[in-house]
């Protein structure tokens, strides 16, 4: 599409009609609009996904009682208010492909309230008798829940302010609570509960962690709640990258369109939803979610695309980073980590995943490389490398578990673990600093440093490993080979020892698509996986005689040493 020569316009109600470029904009009455919504978490991902099934259902059948009200708990949802506030809560959607740009403009969220210092508007609005769903994106964290124990973190300092504490809430579950409470007394049914987050079992999670708290906090309202709530278990999946500056201005030049934060994303979204709600739901089966009736249904799906999708960015995101690529895509289109991805998938987490009728699981991988090979999306590798100690318990740590009890592969799924370890140094191998933007970055920093090129240190952080893996010699035996191997020789180095590339095997990129074009089948990847797997130990092990004979040769060198200095010492005791 051409670029505009008119100066762009800023998003707002009075100027809807006049962006004529857009692929879609609101054809409603927002100002007919009724929350029934109130999303906690309003970021990138919620806008792109959430917010865009309800633009729908707004647009298709004049749901005008289900808009969202969005709300913002942290102090770093002011930017969030101070873009979406002067625009009417209007924002665009930037969906890339291989095929070009296109612009949707997004008018379901009809207000959006900045929790500091309005924490009781937020309370009310919540409480209100027409909010039916509180949808919840607030990453790992802020389920405050412990991966070991499977309970509420109730020693974390936030949760005991909010259990103890006369001042305004400072966690979701505080402001949950206190709504809840509300409605109960009030007489209302509870709102659904419904997490939108990434997490497997995110609904159930949700559930557990909000009655341990309510128990504690409000132990009447807890029983209701217990037996009158919901909690709908998802998956959802639309990769999202960050906004950046060339993003708007890309919008304004190609679309006319002034928007403060616009949001870039892929064509491919899918929302699996668990039919379980409290107090009404609209017709999401009408707008593309794949609404199913059991929690079984969606945990099958959540399962394949946590441990492939989210699995296969862990996998290879801190490789790429301390290899120095910068975008998502430009990993995919080298052949060694693409072969190394693929094996991982074919290998070490496929055996793993159960059938679903319907679904080819081959053609998902397949998907999933497409996905990850689009060019137009600019997916930074520092986005998914983005908070590990939530994701390595969830999409790698399992699979690996599941492995060692089956007594299959491990060595690509640990080589990951090995490569965050040595990604949470933040320096690459070309000596280029970084940012640990991660929860427990302070901790984990100071545990890397002081474990240096050995993993037992960090192996010992129990909420991440517990005692199975930490403990278990032939899961401790490949990572530290894998750590060893990629301080001396990095991260490109390390990969030649865990794929074999034959000429008749190799992945292609056909494109810009990055579909697969090579003949990796299950049964090839055996053959090179026999072929390779005693090579590779023995190389490996060569490596740690190597560092052993190195340490015997320091020991040597410093037991003279010191024998020196006592003799030394010796003659000068017999002189006096």
């Amino acid at each position: 599409m051409p670029h505009l020569t008119e100066a762009p316009l800023r998003l707002s109600n009075a100027n809807l009609a006049q962006f004529s470029q857009a692929e879609t904009r609101p054809d409603y009455d927002r100002t007919q609009l009724k929350h029934g919504i109130v999303h906690v978490g309003v970021g990138g991902f919620h806008r792109a996904h959430l917010a865009v099934y309800v633009d729908r259902l707004l647009s298709k059948f004049a749901a005008n009682d289900w808009s969202i009200c969005g709300v913002g708990l942290t102090a770093f949802d002011a930017s969030m208010r101070d873009a979406l506030d002067p625009q009417d809560h209007l924002y665009t959607v930037i969906e890339r492909s291989a095929r070009g740009s296109s612009a949707h403009i997004i008018g379901s969220i009809s207000e959006y309230i900045f929790a500091p210092g309005n924490e009781e508007a937020v309370i009310a609005k919540m409480a209100d008798k027409d909010t039916h769903i509180v949808s919840l994106t607030i990453t790992e964290s802020g389920y405050y829940y412990n991966e070991n124990t499977h309970e509420l973190d109730v020693s974390n300092p936030n949760i005991q302010f909010d259990l103890t504490g006369d001042g305004p809430p400072r966690t979701t579950y505080g402001y949950l609570t206190a709504a809840l409470a509300r409605r109960y007394k009030a007489g209302l049914r509870p709102f659904t509960v419904m997490s939108c987050d990434n997490m497997q079992k995110n609904g159930s999670i949700s559930r557990n962690m909000l009655l341990a708290f309510a128990r504690l906090k409000e132990p009447n309202m807890a029983a209701w709640l217990s037996e009158n709530g919901a909690f709908p278990n998802s998956m959802v999946d639309r990769i999202t990258p960050r906004t950046v500056d060339e993003d708007k201005q890309g919008l304004q030049q190609q679309f006319g369109i002034e928007d403060a934060w616009p949001v870039v994303t892929e064509p491919f979204m899918q929302w699996v939803l668990e039919d379980n709600f409290s107090d009404g739901r609209p017709q999401f089966e009408d707008v593309g979610v794949q609404v199913v009736p059991t929690v079984r249904d969606v945990e099958q799906f959540e399962l394949m695309k946590l441990r492939l999708l989210n699995g296969g960015h862990v996998a290879m995101g801190y490789l790429a980073s301390l290899a120095g690529f910068t975008y998502v895509h430009e990993v995919i289109a080298d052949p060694l980590f693409s072969q190394y991805l693929n094996d991982l998938w074919y290998e070490e987490v496929k055996p793993l995943l159960p059938s679903i009728p319907g679904v080819d699981v081959d053609e998902y991988i397949q998907t999933l490389h497409s996905r990850f090979s689009n060019p137009t999306l600019k997916d930074e590798v520092a986005r998914i490398c983005l908070g590990g100690s939530g994701k390595m318990p969830q999409f790698i740590l399992p699979s690996i578990a599941e492995q060692i009890e089956s007594r299959g592969p491990i060595g690509r799924l640990t080589l990951c673990v090995a490569a965050w370890f040595r990604y949470l140094s933040g320096v690459d191998e070309n000596g280029k600093t970084y940012k640990i933007d991660d929860p427990m970055a302070k901790e984990l920093q100071a545990l890397a440093r002081e474990g240096g090129a050995s993993p037992n240190v960090l192996l010992g952080v129990q909420t991440l490993f517990g005692d199975d893996l930490r403990y278990d010699g032939r899961f401790v035996r490949e990572i530290t080979m894998a750590m060893r191997t990629l301080d001396r020789r990095g991260a490109r180095k390390t990969l030649e020892k865990y794929v074999e590339l034959p000429e008749d095997d190799k992945i292609s990129i056909a494109g810009s698509t990055g579909s697969i074009t090579g003949t990796h089948t299950r049964e090839s990847s055996r053959t090179r996986e026999s072929r390779t797997r005693e090579d590779m130990t023995k190389r490996m092990q060569e490596d740690e005689i190597a560092s052993l004979r190195q340490q015997v040769t320091e020991l040597t060198l410093e037991k003279k040493r010191l024998a020196t200095k006592l003799n030394d010492i010796w003659k000068m005791s017999s002189i006096y």
